[in-house]
């Protein structure tokens, strides 16, 4: 618990230490060149202008050994915790418009296949094995931007975002309640690459408690005119991952991502592939 809130913690000094004003530096500051004029999104290193419609298919894999989880939370009588294997496979698909350049809409659905063995320590009745699938976080976003960067100052942007309950009678894959998630970040563009420092809280209708949500730091750099890279550290609580993506512009409106997730802390999922091809829709610009 201390380890989630210092980690929570160090991300939002990072965010104000972004806010403080520094000396007008000839590139260094106000540089757009690895993410162009737009709004930052929800997806890894990617933002968008006015009248662009995102449109995202892919697909990710989940692999982890030491799953967390409470036979009781699985519909068998034991409250205790037990690690066990955990393997899921999801498509997701992805939609986003920019209606203005400070306000950006979201809507994401997935459906997913998962896999939970019981742990050789478990003594309850649960099988050995549980398996399901169907629908999976069906989710929207609002995304606004405060203020743009300059010379003097960074991006300031807000989102908030709505999960609604999914396949209730599927404690593994499904989403029992209403989740909500209200959160803050910055971007500031150096001659290096670009830095993006962002918090959030949440509130879960289920248990009607509030709290630290989810937490990162993010560095996106432009390679070639063909070819991106990001990377960062995220977290929920105590769940922190490695974020590493590569990104093939293969030209201004169409762009693969490959992507891949490594558990920093034990009760992070281990590996989470992912690769999906991205469509940018201008619906207004020429």
């Amino acid at each position: 618990m201390r380890c989630r809130f210092r980690t929570w913690a160090a991300t939002w000094a990072l965010c104000l230490a972004f806010l403080l004003p520094g000396p007008a530096r000839s590139q260094d500051a106000g540089n757009p060149q690895d993410r162009g004029p737009g709004l930052a999104t929800s997806m890894f290193g990617t933002y968008i202008e006015k009248g662009d419609l995102l449109i995202y298919p892919f697909f990710e894999y989940y692999l982890d050994d030491n799953l967390e989880y409470e036979p009781a939370d699985m519909g068998y009588a034991l409250a205790q915790d037990f690690r066990g294997r955990y393997t899921a496979s999801e498509g997701i698909f992805f939609l986003g418009y920019g209606i203005t350049d400070w306000l950006a809409v979201e809507f994401e659905a997935a459906v997913i296949s998962a896999r939970l063995e019981k742990a050789a320590d478990d003594p309850s009745t649960m099988p050995s094995e549980i398996k399901e699938s169907g629908l999976g976080d069906v989710e929207g976003q609002v995304r606004w931007r405060w203020m743009k960067e300059d010379l003097q100052r960074p991006e300031l942007f807000s989102y908030f975002e709505a999960v609604s309950p999914q396949s209730k009678n599927k404690p593994l894959t499904g989403t029992p309640d209403w989740e909500y998630k209200l959160g803050f970040g910055v971007i500031r563009g150096f001659s290096w690459g670009t830095m993006t420092a962002r918090a959030a809280g949440e509130y879960l209708a289920e248990t009607s408690s509030t709290g630290p949500g989810e937490f990162a730091i993010e560095y996106l750099r432009r390679l070639s005119p063909h070819w991106h890279l990001y990377t960062g550290i995220e977290g929920v609580e105590d769940e922190v991952s490695l974020i590493a993506e590569a990104q093939w512009h293969v030209n201004k409106n169409v762009v693969v991502k490959l992507n891949n997730g490594f558990g920093i802390t034990s009760k992070a999922t281990d590996f989470s592939p992912e690769v999906g091809v991205m469509f940018r829709i201008p619906t207004s610009r020429p």
